[in-house]
């Protein structure tokens, strides 16, 4: 039995470092993809997760496989394609540690994966099954992404959705629009940032985003805020939640590593996704912050996932 399973993009962030002798670019090699990053702050978390996707048959997608494999994530899910390259991503660091990305993904791996390709015992087998938005780019992923969703619903697995907008892997921002919010009905936990409320809702405000996203159908809304924190929502109400400061290196990974704080504190709990009180959704909060605020010291994002010691030592 698997705490969490994740379907969706694993891919190579080649992460700004600095300049060569020479005066070029120097781009350093770290594994990434926001589903497998959720996954990776689960595992160091003691949480047991399952990982579904597509790698190209290249020296980048056995990099990725052995190291999920290497951080423990079960991998029966994660196919190698002979035809298609493994995606990757260059990401350029702004002095205060934002990114700005580039893709290489015409197509790439994980786009190609197909609803005969998932490891369907493995999303029975989860509590907890987690995809994101990019999987619903291109097809034929955009497909399998559904499929999975629906064998997940049909063994009672609770759904959970990071939409995680990226402008420039959509032909538009309509189309992006169309995609994000046509599973928001079926998911039972969400996490967004405060950037994307108003894509998936039209309403700005991460209070107003919030109350909209629970009216559609899920039971748990939170929207982080940044180094502010998070605000979190349930049937009961809302409350902002502080985040711990840090001085953040590289904000790579930092959203995955708070829904993989907060998935885990939801695990922990035992609790049915319309029994989470206000209070329970603060909780999770607080473990997800947490867990955020060591990442974005550290480069990368699988890299920079802390322990759990680590965790509990700031929430101390």
């Amino acid at each position: 039995m698997f705490s969490v399973s994740a379907l969706g993009e694993l891919l190579i962030d080649f992460t700004d470092a600095g300049t060569s002798a020479g005066g070029q670019r120097l781009f350093e090699r770290n594994p990434g993809g926001a589903p497998a990053n959720v996954l990776v702050a689960l595992e160091r978390l003691g949480h047991k997760t399952a990982f579904l996707g597509k790698v190209g048959q290249d020296m980048h997608g056995e990099f990725l496989r052995a190291t999920l494999e290497g951080q423990g994530i079960d991998t029966t899910g994660l196919v190698t394609d002979p035809d298609a390259f493994t995606t990757l991503a260059f990401v350029a660091l702004a002095p205060n540690g934002e990114r700005e990305f580039s893709f290489a993904r015409k197509p790439g791996a994980d786009t190609r994966i197909t609803a005969d390709e998932l490891a369907r015992d493995v999303i029975a087998s989860s509590r907890v099954f987690h995809v994101g938005s990019l999987s619903l780019t291109d097809e034929p992923a955009r497909s399998a992404t559904l499929a999975a969703l629906a064998c997940a619903r049909e063994a009672g697995c609770v759904l959970s959705y990071d939409p995680n907008y990226r402008a420039n892997l959509w032909p538009s921002v309509e189309v992006a629009m169309d995609q994000m919010r046509s599973v928001v009905p079926q998911m039972d936990l969400m996490k967004l940032s405060d950037e994307e409320c108003e894509l998936l809702t039209g309403e700005k405000d991460p209070e107003a985003a919030a109350a909209s996203l629970l009216e559609r159908g899920p039971k748990v809304v939170a929207v982080t805020l940044g180094a502010g924190g998070a605000y979190v929502r349930c049937a009961e109400g809302g409350a902002e939640v502080a985040g711990f400061p840090a001085d953040a290196v590289d904000a790579t990974g930092a959203g995955d590593s708070f829904w993989g704080g907060f998935l885990a504190a939801f695990c922990e709990s035992g609790k049915a996704p319309a029994e989470v009180t206000l209070a329970d959704a603060v909780s999770f909060a607080r473990l997800g912050n947490a867990v955020a605020s060591l990442c974005v010291r550290k480069r990368g994002a699988i890299p920079a996932m802390p322990t759990r010691e680590e965790a509990e030592a700031l929430l101390a």
